[in-house]
């Protein structure tokens, strides 16, 4: 990411074959490979012309700062040498580049930018390996009337999956979205299933409810987990017959049905504790695509970035702090995608059209003090006792893992779990 111009994307350099690599400035970000060696310009007026190198020696990834003025950072800490471990975040000037050991590759050329990225199903673009699979898996499917059952955490943009499966299947329908959580019980028939113009009080009107209106096209079962057992029983006939009866109707209707459906809840477990049909997860388990969770693609964070500042601030040259642009890169997001843009948001709106800075940003990327979601209490309990040595140790990975006699990548997995932001630390 370069916080100058988040907008321009990330890119991803692979290493095969290559012996070295140098960082330093140049007119524009550029990446070319000369024999075994790697070299990457950006325009980034924080960093020297001949700013920092990382070589290959004996197995092993050493960095070494080549007297750059403002210094080169790993993990928020200053370097002069180091090797790199598997998942280190370097900072030179305005510009982070992640390193990986080993990378589960998505495709592509070895020097790979933002904007040459394969485009997948709806304008979907990932540098995770994983989503990568997710997405060819959908266009696969989509096609067909095989159901679908989604599984992520809450904000991993399941509906938008939902979306490309209705548009890549052809279907000349309509795409209906149903929160099986939002709709009172005692209505989720009437609101699924339609009803007569007067089948009961209050109904005067003919309804023909969201399951008829998807007929043709994509019905999408969003929190599928919540749907009344009572509902489950009518919702699995309506399946099972591909035709539907109105309330107040003695007479079924034909549908050309196609079935989406999404949850964050195992459904399996609820099946086994009689909150949920078995007979109707085996109608809507056709084939199951489980989106992963941003903590899962870090790497996609700058691509989220880019492409969500561009909607959120249309013809805008945004740009970033140095320290945002860490922020952001830190947090784990245990929100997923929907908190991105949520943080994002704000932070356009209270930069009024000026660079956003950490005083834009929620507290929570900030400074990392809220304990995420689903930790037991021993977890609390273990970010408790790690939030005492960041504050100990002002931040310094490699003195906490000696500490707790564990090597730096697992302290720096369990930093980037529980939330925390290290320049808070190194501030104090």
């Amino acid at each position: 990411m370069e916080s100058e111009q988040p907008l321009l994307g990330p890119a991803r350099y692979l290493l095969h074959g290559v012996q070295r690599v140098t960082v330093g400035r140049g007119p524009e970000r550029i990446a070319s490979v000369r024999g075994e060696q790697l070299r990457i310009q950006v325009p980034d007026e924080a960093i020297s012309s001949e700013h920092a190198e990382i070589r290959r020696v004996e197995g092993e990834w050493r960095l070494k700062d080549l007297g750059s003025r403002n210094g080169t950072f790993v993990d928020s800490r200053r370097v002069e040498e180091d090797v790199l471990e598997d998942g280190a975040r370097l900072r030179l000037g305005g510009t982070f580049l992640s390193f990986h050991g080993s990378y589960e590759t998505a495709g592509g050329p070895a020097l790979l930018e933002s904007k040459d990225l394969p485009v997948g199903p709806a304008g979907l673009k990932t540098l995770s390996g994983s989503m990568q699979q997710v997405l060819r898996r959908l266009e696969a499917v989509a096609p067909s009337r095989v159901p679908v059952l989604l599984q992520g955490e809450s904000g991993t943009g399941k509906e938008l999956l939902a979306r490309a499966i209705h548009l890549l299947s052809g279907r000349r329908g309509d795409f209906v979205a149903v929160n099986c959580g939002a709709i009172p019980p005692n209505l989720v028939e009437a609101e699924l299933f339609g009803y007569r113009k007067g089948a009961f009080s209050g109904a005067d009107r003919e309804h023909p409810g969201l399951v008829r209106a998807s007929s043709g096209g994509t019905l999408f079962l969003d929190e599928v987990g919540d749907l009344p057992i009572q509902a489950q029983a009518a919702l699995l006939r309506v399946l099972q017959e591909s035709e539907v009866l109105p309330v107040g109707s003695v007479r079924p209707e034909r549908l050309d049905l196609r079935v989406v459906a999404a949850t964050h809840r195992d459904l399996e477990q609820l099946a086994q504790e009689k909150a949920f049909r078995h007979d109707l997860l085996a109608r809507l388990d056709g084939i199951t695509l489980v989106v992963p969770p941003v903590r899962e693609r870090l790497e996609d964070v700058p691509l989220l970035v880019a492409t969500l500042l561009a909607r959120l601030a249309p013809g805008q040259q945004v740009s970033l702090s140095a320290d945002a642009a860490e922020a952001l890169l830190e947090h784990d997001w245990p929100l997923n995608v929907r908190e991105i843009e949520n943080a994002l948001a704000a932070a356009v709106a209270l930069s009024a059209g000026g660079a956003i800075d950490l005083e834009h940003l929620p507290r929570s990327v900030v400074e990392g003090h809220g304990t995420p979601r689903d930790l037991s209490s021993e977890e609390v309990a273990h970010r408790e006792e790690l939030l005492l040595l960041l504050r100990e140790h002002r931040g310094n990975l490699n003195a906490i893992a000696r500490v707790v006699g564990k090597g730096r990548t697992q302290v720096a997995r369990w930093v980037s779990r529980y939330g925390f932001h290290l320049s808070t630390f190194r501030r104090r």
